[in-house]
């Protein structure tokens, strides 16, 4: 009888250490979930402010290009003084005159322009060229696009009256007749024999260095 009572009092010792055993594991499994939770919380709001910086530097940095209106050409690239310009702003500067002949599809073209040499508006962009390097300018070369993103590239010593003869101009009149001012200037290149790189409605002009493209290959 007595060994009975013992066995009886053994076993129900073992049941209540199995349940203090199970409600110890239980409460580590639920503490552990809080803090996973409250880890996911914190990593979520600690991306969450990254996340949002990042949108709106992309938003500052959309809203910081404003569109371009009719007709205006934006300068920019390796300058220190990105700026625009449109038909009436070139009219007001001193203006050249260039008479040309090239081919295109329609067959032999002869022209009178009228208009600002492209170095004048470049050069009052200032330009960032490395002074350090011997003609560090001849390491330049401007992209320009026109309607229909088209576009055409110079390199700096065909614009610069330092070194090229050439007159390119931004034109504002052919023949005598002002360009609409909702088209913009017209890109001539008197130098070419094909027109090809007279770009029609242009409105960028980008002024870049080849070193980034060239070292980057090595």
């Amino acid at each position: 009888m007595t060994c009975g009572r013992q066995n009886q009092r053994r076993a129900g010792l073992a049941l209540a250490a199995a349940a203090l055993l199970l409600a110890g594991c239980g409460q580590s499994a639920d503490t552990k979930g809080a803090d996973g939770a409250k880890g996911g919380a914190a990593g979520a709001a600690s991306a969450s402010p990254s996340a949002g910086a990042g949108a709106g530097a992309s938003a500052s940095a959309k809203a910081s290009v404003a569109p371009l209106g009719p007709g205006e050409v934006r300068v920019g690239g390796e300058v220190a003084k990105p700026h625009s310009v449109t038909l009436a702003d070139l009219r007001k500067l001193p203006q050249a005159s260039v008479e040309v002949k090239f081919t295109s599809a329609k067959g032999e073209q002869r022209h009178t322009y009228q208009g600002v040499l492209l170095h004048d508006v470049l050069k009052t962009a200032e330009p960032r060229f490395d002074a350090a390097k011997k003609n560090g300018q001849l390491r330049g070369f401007v992209s320009a696009t026109g309607g229909g993103d088209y576009r055409a590239v110079f390199a700096w010593a065909e614009i610069d009256p330092g070194f090229a003869k050439s007159q390119v101009l931004l034109a504002v009149s052919e023949d005598g007749v002002a360009f609409d001012d909702a088209a913009g200037p017209r890109l001539v290149v008197p130098q070419d024999t094909k027109g090809g790189r007279y770009v029609s409605e242009l409105n960028q002009l980008w002024v870049g260095v080849v070193d980034p493209v060239v070292d980057g290959a090595k």
